[in-house]
């Protein structure tokens, strides 16, 4: 759910003229323009890649095609975590100054099963200079997807295809990461089976590409470095359910510092607020993902013959395809009923994939545009009520910048501030702070 207010050129304008009359750069500290700047640069120069390679480089398959990603042969004999695979990748396909491995591992989805996952795991080429072990950062893409030719593991080996924008746009904050000179672990939280918003199977997959990154040798991981986590709108769905489970599913893991913005909450509130709209494509994606997800909820069967025809044509199908092929759609035209967002079955599918059942207990920073233009903040301000009431320990930033990707852009600063924080030792406030 990254990009949905717009074209890039669009979100590039709005993220630096909104905000201050004489653009983005006048607003920042000298040190944070620079990284910006040269983060807009990447995003903007893989972006013409896309525009001008036709279809995807040879060398490069989709996940589909590519025996990488293969089940191995006994999976469920693997422990969670398990490395069962890995390659060396240039990551990007470009010659950065990283050194990036893509790791096969074991985890367990939300029905019990093992599952393959593939994470993307990179560290700078420069030693850690800073107190104790090099800290280890797990990034969140909103992989947003019904298919694995979405998955940010294509994007990050240097993918050419118009699947790879989510991860694009992400670029910046995954570029300032390794500037300061942490490790990064990207997993395909969605899995073989594209689940987006399953929120279990996102959970320990996050989790189980953390132990896989934390125990590959060559990315220098110790168990004393700090762990920390990120990830906005759908990514921040996975990152915030897997904080959830860490207790039950990875102790072991202590996260120093989790951040997190553009928060889905009220996933019916989401789809009512794009239906019919230029953005309804991401209705349509939740409704697929809901029907396919939780087929024991009844939604599929609620849908008409222009429903399941729609669920077989975009069975595969990136957010971004979604949202530019069913503008002004209403979830309705695929329903037997009307008023589908009040069906028993459509809440019954979506209420099992809220965040907020159990709350975190590493310390939290999330953010959320008052004005946010994809996911209404009402959801943000039910969630973080709901996190404080069972004694979560956050701050949470009701955002003043309008717009979905401005907010990403801009409060990413404070993000990244937070992060940086704990894994220098300094403790987090206990209690809730909201502003």
């Amino acid at each position: 759910m990254r990009w949905y207010d717009g074209a890039f050129g669009a979100f590039a304008r709005s993220s630096l003229d909104r905000y201050h009359p004489d653009g983005l750069a006048a607003a920042l500290p000298a040190r944070e323009r620079t990284w910006w700047r040269v983060g807009l640069v990447a995003v903007v120069a893989l972006l013409a890649a896309v525009v001008v390679v036709p279809g995807t480089r040879a060398d490069i398959p989709f996940p589909d095609q590519d025996p990488f990603y293969a089940e191995p042969v006994g999976l469920s004999e693997f422990e969670n975590g398990a490395i069962m695979n890995s390659r060396p990748i240039s990551v990007l396909g470009l010659p950065l100054p990283v050194s990036g491995w893509q790791l096969q591992y074991r985890t367990t989805g939300s029905a019990g099963e093992a599952n393959a996952d593939v994470a993307t795991v990179m560290v700078p080429m420069v030693p850690w200079l800073g107190a104790g072990s090099r800290p280890l950062l797990s990034y969140q893409v909103a992989e947003d997807s019904l298919g694995t030719r979405c998955a940010p593991s294509f994007a990050l080996r240097g993918g050419r295809d118009f699947s790879i924008v989510n991860t694009v746009l992400d670029v910046p904050f995954l570029a300032e990461a390794m500037r300061r000179g942490w490790a990064v672990v990207v997993s395909d939280y969605e899995g073989p089976q594209s689940r987006f918003f399953d929120g279990v199977n996102s959970g320990r997959a996050v989790l189980d590409g953390v132990r896989a990154a934390r125990s590959f040798v060559p990315l220098g991981i110790t168990e004393s470095s700090p762990l920390g986590a990120w990830g906005y709108s759908g990514g921040a769905f996975a990152t915030l359910w897997a904080m959830q489970l860490r207790a039950s599913y990875a102790p072991e893991l202590w996260f120093a510092g989790v951040t997190s913005g553009g928060v889905p909450s009220n996933i019916p509130g989401i789809v009512g607020g794009v239906d019919g709209g230029y953005q309804a494509g991401l209705g349509v994606l939740i409704l697929i993902a809901m029907a396919r997800n939780d087929p024991g909820s009844g939604l599929a069967d609620a849908l008409n013959d222009n429903g399941r025809l729609l669920m077989e044509q975009e069975a595969d199908a990136c957010g971004g395809d979604l949202v530019s092929r069913h503008l002004y759609r209403h979830v309705d035209e695929y329903a037997n009923e009307p008023n589908l967002l009040d069906h028993p079955a459509f809440r019954a599918a979506t209420n099992r994939q809220e965040l907020g059942g159990w709350a975190p207990d590493v310390p939290l920073y999330l953010y959320h545009s008052i004005a946010d233009d994809v996911i209404p903040v009402d959801g943000f301000t039910s969630l973080v009520d709901r996190y404080c009431a069972l004694g979560a320990n956050l701050t949470a930033i009701h955002s003043g910048i309008p717009g979905h990707n401005p907010a990403a852009a801009l409060e990413a600063f404070g993000a990244m501030g937070f992060l940086s924080d704990r894994f220098a030792g300094i403790p987090a406030s206990t209690g809730c702070t909201v502003r």
